[in-house]
């Protein structure tokens, strides 16, 4: 299995990037908050990575973390979810975020992620409620963020911005950015001015 590939972004694509290391080209399928932290092109890249081969295609997916991964691993073994649709759902938020909403069953925040109906939602609580990690360290400071970029979410769908990129302009933000609204939502506007 390839487990991680570091090199040189060769290009980006809405769903992708090509990544060339040792004088290979490797085409990396990532969800949209992994490829909006990967940089620009000629930058370096590192991303954990899982081959899933099939009959037809060996496909690499490229995650930004171990826990991105690991919820990636999870996610297509539920039935009827494929690498596809867990791109989707890791697109939507943090791995922390997408975590909460299976162990919490908020079957109505999972089924407005694209391609992912009621049923399907079900499903992933059915099977992943009880095999979630929550184990992530929870402070007031990190609870508190996390509403906030809720909110922040809801402004930037209603500002016209599809879930899926109103989380990943979230997941764009950086470690250090304030925590007060105002600015996040300054930021995450950027995000989509630089995109």
């Amino acid at each position: 299995m390839i487990a991680s590939i570091r090199g040189i972004i060769q290009s980006i694509g809405s769903d992708h990037l090509v990544v060339e290391t040792g004088g290979v080209g490797f085409l990396i399928y990532a969800p949209r908050t992994t490829l909006a932290a990967a940089g620009a092109v000629g930058s370096e890249a590192f991303l954990h990575t899982t081959l899933i081969a099939r009959e037809d295609a060996l496909t690499l997916y490229g995650f930004s973390d171990l826990a991105q991964r690991s919820l990636f691993e999870q996610l297509i073994g539920v039935s009827g979810v494929g690498p596809k649709l867990a791109l989707s759902l890791l697109s939507s938020g943090s791995p922390d975020e997408v975590r909460a909403m299976i162990a919490g069953g908020d079957i109505t925040r999972l089924s407005r992620v694209p391609g992912i109906g009621k049923k399907t939602a079900e499903r992933i609580v059915l099977e992943l409620r009880g095999k979630i990690d929550l184990r992530q360290p929870t402070s007031a400071v990190s609870s508190s963020v996390a509403s906030i970029d809720r909110e922040l979410s809801d402004i930037l769908v209603s500002l016209g911005y599809s879930a899926a990129e109103a989380a990943a302009a979230i997941a764009a933000l950086p470690p250090d950015a304030p925590a007060a609204l105002e600015e996040r939502l300054r930021l995450a506007l950027r995000y989509f001015g630089s995109a």
